[in-house]
């Protein structure tokens, strides 16, 4: 069976959505950004204070070569897979790509006050998300199949992708 990626803004709720995911499907649930912080042993926060986010990006895409060799995975990637299409390409290989969504608004609720997110450790992270969001969706709605959380809990989203899976949709 194709692997189930999810891709998505960062508060979208791909790990939370991800790991009832696999549980449900039986599938092994692999959160890239928890693989970056094992294999380096650093937090993604001191991967990008220490080396910058290209460095950040090119481990990620390092850790997205290793685990698509696999199949039967649920896959939650760090918000900015898409930045990179060969990224994409290998994602799309063996997996079926979910993007979830949210407002800005939703978004900015669900992440303020995380100091894990080193891309919206600015003055204002309203504006950062604002910025990054639209200049990502493109890359997002590239996806095979989008949906929004907002208002969902993640246990309705995973239905969700079920049911579009259970349709043949895929």
């Amino acid at each position: 069976m194709k692997n189930i990626v999810l891709i998505g803004f960062m508060g979208t709720g791909k790990s939370s959505v991800g790991k009832i995911l696999s549980e449900k499907l039986g599938f092994k649930f692999i959160d890239v950004d928890e693989v970056i912080e094992k294999t380096t042993g650093m937090k993604i926060s001191e991967i990008f204070s220490r080396f910058g986010e290209p460095r950040f990006r090119d481990i990620e895409s390092e850790v997205i070569n290793l685990i698509t060799k696999k199949d039967s995975q649920v896959i939650a990637t760090g918000g900015g897979v898409v930045l990179r299409e060969e990224n994409m390409k290998k994602l799309k290989e063996n997996g079926v790509i979910f993007c979830l969504k949210a407002s800005e608004n939703v978004i900015f609720e669900r992440v303020k006050g995380c100091k894990d997110r080193p891309l919206l450790q600015v003055e204002n992270p309203e504006e950062r998300i604002k910025e990054l969001l639209n200049r990502r969706k493109p890359l997002y709605e590239k996806a095979d199949f989008c949906i929004d959380t907002e208002g969902l809990t993640p246990e309705q989203v995973a239905e969700k992708i079920i049911e579009r899976l259970r349709d043949g949709e895929t």
